[in-house]
C-alpha cells in the first residue's frame, strides 16, 4: 500500500538510467559548490593573514624609524657600505646615539629585512629586525638639508613590503614624512 503512493510497484526492481545520471550529476553540483566553498574560504583566509602581516610589517618599521629621525640632528641618506640610512644625535645627557639602518637579504627570495643598529657612545650596537618582506626596488629615503641646519627639512620614507605571490599575494607601501630636530 505505502508502494503504490510512492508510485512503486512490487515488480519494479532498481533505478532507470536516467535516475542514476540525475543523482549522479546533482551530487556533483552539490560536492563542487562545497568544494568552491572551501577553496574561497581558504584563499580568502591566506590573503587576509598576508594583508595583515604586510600592514604590520610597514607600520612597524615606520614607527621605529620615525621614532629616531624625529631626534636625529644628523642624517645621512647615501651613506657607504651599503647602509640604507644613518641617523645620529647626541642626548640631553651628552650620549652620542648612531642608528644605522640596512636593507639584509632574506633566506629566500629576493625580498630584503629591515636591521637596525643602534650604538650609544661608540659601544657595541644592538641589533634589532624591524621588518621583512621588504621590496628594495620599491622602498627609498629622500632627505636634503637646503640650508645645512637641520632646520624644516623632511625625511620622505617610502616602505613598501609584499608577502604571498599570486592571487594571495598582497602588498603595502606607506610613505611617512618626518622632520627631525634641528641640529645643534
Amino acid at each position: 500500500m505505502i508502494f503504490r503512493k510512492l508510485g512503486i510497484h512490487k515488480n519494479q526492481v532498481g533505478m532507470t538510467m536516467v535516475e542514476v545520471m540525475l543523482v549522479i550529476a546533482i551530487s556533483g553540483v552539490i560536492s563542487g559548490g562545497i568544494t568552491m566553498t572551501f577553496h574561497q574560504t581558504l584563499t580568502g583566509t591566506v590573503r587576509s593573514s598576508n594583508r595583515v602581516t604586510a600592514i604590520s610589517q610597514v607600520q612597524h618599521a615606520g614607527y621605529w624609524l620615525s621614532n629616531y629621525a624625529q631626534l636625529a640632528q644628523n642624517v645621512d641618506d647615501n651613506p657607504a657600505g651599503g647602509e640604507f640610512l644613518v641617523l645620529s644625535w647626541v642626548g640631553w645627557d651628552d650620549v652620542e646615539h648612531v642608528v644605522t639602518y640596512t636593507l639584509e637579504d632574506m633566506p629566500a627570495g629576493g625580498l630584503k629585512e629591515l636591521k637596525q643598529s643602534h650604538a650609544v657612545d661608540a659601544g657595541q650596537p644592538t641589533d634589532t629586525i624591524l621588518a621583512r618582506f621588504i621590496d628594495s626596488t620599491e622602498t627609498s629615503v629622500d632627505y636634503t638639508d637646503t640650508n645645512g641646519d637641520g632646520a624644516d627639512d623632511t625625511v620622505i620614507l617610502k616602505i613598501t613590503v609584499t608577502i604571498g605571490t599570486g592571487e594571495q599575494g598582497q602588498t603595502e607601501t606607506r610613505v611617512y614624512n618626518i622632520v627631525p630636530r634641528p641640529g645643534s
